[in-house]
């Protein structure tokens, strides 16, 4: 793990599930990080918790939120500058019918999972740049290759990540700056209990599949580890089978997801 020691890795979405395995995964290997998401306690918490706790902070951020995006980017013009490796972890995911889902909850969807890691991206880059050297680690779905039932606004938003950050990959050929898209199936985690329902409230119940799911503790190590190795793409769990079903039978896909039930 001596790849990450000393590095500045700013982690979003760190005060639970992957995020917060990130972190101590990363602490424990020496990294220097920067904690972000919207909770401040969880956050000192989890600092106070970590090897080195002096070598770390904490960063309170929205990344739904374009104006309070801005205003910490341009209050920390030298934080961002001098990061080294940037996980676009914070996200939030979806339980609605197409049809009943509100506008602003798809907004809130594309702000927090597409909008919020390009503004970031784009704040470390010219440093990066500077340095020719760095990493931008994003966390995806298997949803970002196919459309599933009760995703449509999710799914789009991991679309777009991958189109985004495949064109940036290209564009950054032949410079020491790597782009990883990292695609886990079922975590156990609380995702489910937080994605945003038709009327952008929570859905608040935590779905039991996901219990036979990857630790997020496992998640977190096998994705580090492929990250270290500097590939561009990884796919994690069983799900990874319906996307090689899309592309080579996709008649075979369509009866599948039409079989999922809904409610």
């Amino acid at each position: 793990m001596s790849y990450w020691k000393n590095k500045r890795i700013l982690v979003t979405g760190a005060s639970s599930g992957i995020g917060e395995a990130f972190a101590k995964q990363l602490a424990a290997a020496g990294a220097n990080l920067i904690l972000s998401s919207r909770q401040a306690d969880k956050l000192e918490a989890l600092k106070k918790s970590l090897p080195n706790a002096e070598n770390h902070q904490v960063l309170v951020l929205d990344v739904s939120n374009p104006m309070q995006l801005k205003s910490v980017i341009d209050s920390n013009a030298e934080l961002f500058e001098n990061i080294d490796v940037l996980i676009n972890n914070a996200g939030i995911s979806q339980r609605s019918l197409t049809w009943e889902a509100s506008h602003e909850s798809e907004r809130q969807i594309m702000e927090t999972n597409f909008f919020g890691p390009v503004v970031l991206t784009k704040a470390v880059l010219p440093g990066m740049m500077k340095r020719n050297a760095g990493q931008i680690i994003n966390m995806s779905s298997p949803a970002g290759k196919f459309g599933f039932p009760l995703r449509s606004s999710y799914s789009a938003s991991k679309h777009a990540i991958h189109g985004y950050f495949d064109t940036l990959r290209a564009e950054l050929h032949g410079k020491n700056i790597k782009v990883f898209l990292a695609c886990p199936g079922r975590v156990d985690t609380n995702m489910s209990i937080n994605a945003v329902t038709s009327d952008g409230s929570k859905n608040g119940r935590k779905e039991t599949r996901l219990a036979g799911g990857l630790s997020a503790d496992d998640a977190a190590k096998i994705i580090l580890k492929a990250a270290r190795k500097g590939k561009a793409e990884l796919y994690i769990g069983k799900e990874q089978i319906l996307i090689y079903l899309n592309r080579y039978l996709p008649s075979a896909f369509r009866a599948v997801v039409s079989k999922f039930n809904p409610k």
